[in-house]
């Protein structure tokens, strides 16, 4: 999930009903009346939605983020929780992915191995990006070739005939 484009996320939930209902916005909150006559019921079906959604949840973020999510029982939780660490486009943020991608190399890693930890990185940097650049394409080539450069960069020395 690309948590910053909430959108993916919300039409699959929308195509699963379950966006609806309000687990994720918290307009339906958990039973707490143990009175009520249906209260095992309405708790059974609020529980029922709340680990769906959190397993899909947890199904489309990369293990690292989903390990920062186990802390959370509601799906309001794990929501916001995405939201606050993916809508941060404060500087910090951005110098802490940009030191990690200069960080990164090849080592012991296969290429494939590499380059799916550097895309992982990428795409946590493109999304502190302005919505206007992420529309321009000059600046989307040329964050691109920067990207392959980062990439050669760091691959091992044997590659050096690539670079």
């Amino acid at each position: 999930m690309a948590p910053r484009d909430d959108s993916l996320m919300k039409n699959f939930l929308r195509g699963k009903t379950m966006w609806g209902i309000g687990i994720v916005t918290n307009d339906k909150k958990k039973p707490t009346d143990e009175k009520a006559a249906n209260y095992t019921t309405l708790l059974d079906s609020w529980e029922n939605d709340n680990s769906k959604i959190i397993n899909w949840i947890n199904n489309s973020v990369i293990q690292s983020i989903g390990t920062q999510l186990a802390k959370y029982d509601t799906t309001k939780e794990d929501w916001d929780h995405l939201a606050r660490l993916y809508t941060q486009s404060n500087f910090a943020k951005q110098y802490q992915l940009e030191f990690n991608i200069r960080a990164l190399q090849q080592n012991n890693l296969s290429v494939q191995e590499f380059y799916a930890a550097m895309s992982d990185l990428w795409h946590q940097l493109a999304l502190t990006e302005p919505d206007v650049l992420k529309a321009f394409k000059p600046y989307i080539d040329r964050r691109e070739d920067q990207r392959l450069v980062h990439f050669l960069m760091a691959l091992l020395s044997d590659f050096e005939g690539l670079r």
